[in-house]
């Protein structure tokens, strides 16, 4: 049964009888705890909680009132957190002051976040122990025997593969890997997680990543020393490490890249509408290429299944349902302006080509990232709707 919850007396401030830590975090024990463990930043704990603001006493969330504890991470919450919830031991609760550096912020930029100082009850249920941090390796620069590429790659095979292939650029791959700075700071590693992890090589934007993993044979163990050009560079994005970096790879599986399915060929007046055409007043052309067997037409709230192609005016092909042989379905009123009105002149059963001009389609600038320009030509099959 959840509870009516009121803001604290001292939501306000901090009493004076409060811990404070070099952080500015105040907090008072509530209740003591049962015993002496404590969680560390990288355990999971589970907890009862509920926040006030500390300048009005709005409460703004409470698992308590929810009834239901709440569980995750230490390392994965706002820092008054991380550090708070340190401090206790299973079975105690405490309140926390927690300052808005130490929270979201005194305007928080999450949406639906609470801005400011804020105030925390939380109770403390259980800790569940991350696993240990792989060691980083003894040498996080490379030595003298290891193989190094023109572009400056280190490596060094520390286990040999059960096979002959290695991957090619475009392949898929399955791998265990940890990784390190060249101090010695640990990264990450798939083997703090429920399995390895799986990518296509072509897209990796660790350079080293992909020129180290194409050197290996699947079963193999390979150590990567990736100079900071071949990492994440320059243009790093915030939060990335800087500088070298080590990483131990474990080449588990090898898939090949699926091959790029043909383009189906362009129609022969692909370039422009001809004459006998139907034309809208905004300029729309189409053409029936296969009468429908149905007598109703959507709307344009309806939702649709379709079947389409697209090519550019000179015959390159951009996108195929057919192609990848997945009907797609949406609403009318959620494409394109040619498709919206193109598609409400067909039945069920129908095929048309269209003649959308740039206005009706992405433009003849597009803005969207990868959008086709100009004039495009569409064969659509109407296959239901609703």
């Amino acid at each position: 049964m959840s509870e009516e919850l009121t803001a604290p007396a001292d939501v306000a401030a901090a009493p004076a009888a409060a811990e404070v830590t070099d952080s500015g975090l105040a907090s008072i024990v509530l209740q003591e705890g049962s015993g002496d463990e404590k969680p560390s930043s990288r355990d999971t704990v589970e907890v009862h909680y509920s926040g006030w603001q500390s300048s009005d006493g709005m409460l703004f969330d409470s698992s308590v009132q929810r009834d239901e504890k709440i569980s995750f991470p230490l390392n994965q919450v706002i820092p008054g957190w991380t550090e708070g919830l340190q401090l206790m031991a299973v079975g105690e609760k405490r309140r926390f002051w927690i300052p808005a550096e130490l929270a979201y912020g005194e305007t928080a930029s999450q949406p639906g976040a609470p801005s400011g100082a804020l105030v925390f009850d939380v109770e403390l249920f259980s800790i569940k122990k991350a696993p240990e941090l792989p060691e980083a390796p003894g040498d996080l620069t490379a030595p003298d025997d290891a193989e190094v590429t023109d572009s400056g790659l280190a490596s060094k095979c520390l286990e040999k593969g059960n096979g002959e292939a290695t991957p090619g650029p475009t392949d898929i791959v399955k791998t265990h890997f940890s990784g390190w700075t060249s101090k010695g700071e640990f990264l990450e590693s798939t083997r703090l997680h429920d399995g390895p992890a799986q990518f296509k090589l072509d897209q990796v934007s660790i350079k080293g990543w992909v020129e180290g993993l194409q050197l290996m044979t699947q079963g193999e163990k390979r150590r990567l020393w990736i100079p900071a050009a071949l990492a994440f560079g320059e243009n790093a994005p915030e939060g990335a490490p800087q500088g070298d970096l080590v990483f131990d790879f474990e080449l588990l599986e090898i898939q090949s890249a699926p091959k790029k399915p043909e383009p189906l060929p362009a129609p022969d007046d692909v370039a422009a509408a001809p004459d006998d055409a139907e034309i809208t007043s905004s300029g729309l052309a189409s053409k029936i290429l296969k009468k429908g067997s149905g007598r109703t037409h959507p709307k344009a709230t309806e939702e649709v299944l379709v079947h389409y192609t697209g090519w550019t005016i000179d015959g390159e092909m951009f996108d195929s349902s057919v192609v990848r042989g997945e009907p797609i379905s949406f609403p009318l009123n959620g494409v394109i302006p040619g498709w919206t009105e193109g598609v409400q002149l067909m039945v069920e059963g129908e095929k048309r080509r269209f003649w959308i001009p740039g206005k009706l389609a992405y433009g003849d600038t597009p803005t969207q990232p990868g959008a086709p320009s100009g004039m495009l030509v569409f064969e659509v099959e109407l296959i239901k709707i609703g």
